[in-house]
């Protein structure tokens, strides 16, 4: 554990806080980009940073009443074996000498530019749902018709991507979730989504260390930054406009997507 770990924990805790995007959207590239550290270990790291400090939330969720157990076993149906075959395979790829790194940097490119795009349109994509259910629109039949199936198949997509990247189960999985679940209140998404997020986030992390690509001490001192700051974000959150918020943050990802992919 290092003081350039703990700043590092602090800077990322607190933009997660103050905007509420997940770790991973913002600490896998800060990592590989700022500090030059190994796709790899930015990304098995920053899987246990997420599940550990997303725990709490989990809890207030479950209290509040405000999580869908079954749409979180639904997505982990899903998402849980896909991640165990995607880190069997990362593993495969490392002891054959391939270099799955390219993999992991191509999938976190696109992810982070996937996930500006949803924060770009998501306001949008609601009213749409909500007009088209109004109106009782083909496609939004259809969507319900066959909701429990697309999320189970939605579940084993995160887990790829996450296992991947990083990146997906905070703003992807509750995009998803408002897309086949639109009359859920937006509070039972967000607890739903956390839910699932942290046995995947869990999972996965826990897969990358066995393959040896977490960095512990790294972990120890962005935990030691990154729990006070996202307190201190999410206090100051509060108060600042969604209308200022949502353009920063899509302006963000999009940046933080295109640099990573002019590295490849």
């Amino acid at each position: 554990m290092d003081l350039l770990s703990i700043l590092t924990g602090g800077l990322v805790g607190f933009v997660i806080g103050l905007t509420g995007v997940g770790g991973g959207s913002l600490m896998t590239p800060m990592l590989v980009l700022g500090f030059g550290i190994s796709p790899a270990i930015a990304v098995g790291t920053d899987l246990l940073y997420a599940a550990i400090t997303k725990a709490g939330g989990v809890v207030f969720h479950h209290r509040q009443d405000t999580v869908d157990w079954k749409v979180a076993g639904l997505l982990a149906s899903g998402s849980i074996p896909a991640s165990l075959l995607t880190i069997s395979l990362l593993g495969n790829m490392k002891n054959a000498g391939i270099d799955f790194e390219a993999i992991m940097m191509e999938t976190l490119s696109i992810m982070l530019i996937l996930t500006s795009f949803v924060v770009f349109i998501r306001n949008r994509l609601l009213t749409y749902l909500h007009d088209s259910l109004s109106r009782k629109n083909s496609l939004a039949t259809v969507l319900l018709g066959y909701r429990s199936c697309l999320t189970v198949l939605s579940g084993l997509m995160l887990g790829i991507v996450v296992s991947l990247s990083s990146v997906g189960a905070g703003a992807i999985g509750s995009a998803i979730l408002f897309l086949l679940y639109p009359r859920k209140p937006a509070i039972s998404i967000v607890g739903t989504d956390l839910a699932h997020a942290i046995p995947l986030t869990a999972i996965a992390g826990f897969g990358h260390l066995h393959m040896g690509t977490v960095d512990l001490n790294l972990l120890g001192g962005l935990l030691v930054g990154g729990i006070p700051s996202i307190y201190l974000g999410s206090v100051i959150g509060k108060n600042m406009p969604d209308g200022i918020l949502r353009p920063l943050i899509g302006i963000l990802l999009l940046s933080l997507g295109l640099a990573l992919a002019l590295t490849l």
